[in-house]
């Protein structure tokens, strides 16, 4: 184990408490990741609060000691803020000279090795090409793994098995069934197929015991004229329509229809079953180019790029359910107060009860802002998070620390969430297609 840790920029502004982390290793950040620390503390957005929630860490422990010199941690190690020695730089490779936290880092990482052979440094980054440099250079780096979720990839949130015959005809008569051999979660979806017949076959959920996997009777529900295309919506569709179940994590590639289901299922509860107020839309704003300050407008013209996809998805819903005999939507739908759609930058500190409450694009959101945003869920609400880990416009997450992989892992025996991961795209045969080979 190192006995000493190098930290950078991006791990402090994606957990400021990290440097408690380390337990009795020594924990040393380059006065230059101060620095580019507190170029973004004005920054409105979680990325700013860690900013400014470092400098306040950094202002306490200097209270019990100089900085410089090294003060003491609560578990045994010692945090220290490293001035670059007037030392000559000639020596040291070009990736090493230049200013920056990067070449700083570096560079005191590469004088400890010389100065003793016997030290052995890590570098913690989120930072994938400092990472490479540091391996090139002989020297440990790694990623920042406290919140990294074991396994995650794999989870489906739905199983597909075979069974004897008698079992799935248990299901067809709508009794539920035990399968002992398959290691199962509450509210996790089972494709049950008869290993003699291969077309017989039956659907369940796991029940609350984690045990009983009971049928799913009705398995072709229409919502505002929309129906599940293939398997993976089936379940979807049940899950966010199922009153036992407060929270549902949707994650999959583009087109598979994670926004479009979980909003027909909003609309679907709203104005036709009355079980909730209203529905309440949340999506972080990670810009590609400008922000929404410097976009023309209003707040709600300020916020249309953002949230035309959902505008999309309303549009389609509406157009399906106008062709339906017995119609969901009323015809100002597009305008109707009962519909809400939100940045998720003003959800701190809110109470929102009887509410369906979809938060998408989650996958750009940190764990804090996940907790932030759940957290905010009264009485009565319902919340759908949705996303793609394999999409991630934030520099710093990774698909292993964003927040709905963070959810997803921490809710996964918990008998008030499902989750599926939807697998096959249905926009059309051009966009599953493109999101398979490009």
């Amino acid at each position: 184990m190192p006995s000493t840790v190098f930290l950078d920029t991006n791990i402090l502004l994606y957990d400021p408490d990290a440097i408690f982390h380390f337990g009795e290793q020594d924990v040393v950040i380059p006065i230059e990741v101060l620095e580019e620390v507190e170029d973004v503390k004005h920054d409105p957005s979680e990325t700013g609060r860690n900013s400014r929630r470092t400098a306040v860490l950094m202002d306490e422990l200097r209270t019990r000691g100089s900085l410089g010199k090294g003060v003491q941690l609560d578990k045994g190690g010692t945090l220290r803020v490293l001035c670059d020695s007037p030392g000559s730089r000639g020596d040291l490779p070009a990736v090493c000279r230049g200013g920056g936290a990067v070449p700083s880092i570096l560079r005191a990482a590469l004088r400890m090795i010389r100065e003793n052979e016997s030290a052995a440094p890590l570098i913690v980054t989120k930072n994938v090409n400092l990472r490479l440099k540091a391996d090139a250079l002989g020297i440990a780096a790694s990623d920042y793994d406290v919140d990294c979720a074991p396994g995650i990839e794999e989870y489906l949130g739905w199983h597909e098995v075979e069974a004897d015959p008698a079992l799935v005809a248990h299901l067809r008569e709508g009794l539920s069934i035990r399968l002992p051999d398959l290691d199962v979660h509450p509210n996790e979806y089972v494709f049950v197929r008869d290993r003699r017949d291969a077309k017989s076959a039956r659907i369940g959920r796991v029940a609350a015991n984690g045990l009983d996997v009971v049928p799913l009777l009705d398995s072709c529900r229409t919502i505002c004229g929309i129906r599940g295309l293939n398997v993976q919506q089936t379940y979807t569709i049940d899950a966010l329509l199922a009153e036992d179940v407060p929270l549902v994590t949707l994650a999959g590639k583009a087109g598979t229809g994670k926004t479009l289901l979980a909003m027909a299922a909003g609309l679907r509860q709203v104005f036709a079953d009355d079980r909730y107020q209203g529905v309440v839309v949340f999506r972080p704003t990670i810009a590609v180019g400008r922000d929404l300050g410097y976009l023309p407008g209003d707040l709600g013209e300020k916020m249309r790029p953002w949230m035309q996809p959902v505008y999309d998805a309303l549009q389609f819903i509406r157009h399906h359910d106008r062709r339906q005999p017995l119609r969901t939507l009323p015809n100002d739908v597009m305008n109707c107060e009962e519909i809400s759609i939100e940045p998720l930058t003003y959800i701190r500190g809110r109470s929102i009860p009887n509410q369906f409450i979809i938060i998408d694009e989650a996958q750009n959101l940190t764990p804090l802002e996940v907790k932030t945003a759940i957290t905010r869920v009264g009485a009565g609400s319902k919340v759908v998070v949705t996303g793609d880990p394999e999409q991630i416009d934030n520099p710093y997450i990774d698909r292993h620390s964003n927040g709905l992989t963070a959810l997803m892992d921490r809710f996964r025996e918990s008998v008030l969430s499902a989750h599926v991961t939807l697998v096959k795209g249905e926009r059309s045969e051009l966009a599953e297609t493109a999101a398979n080979l490009l």
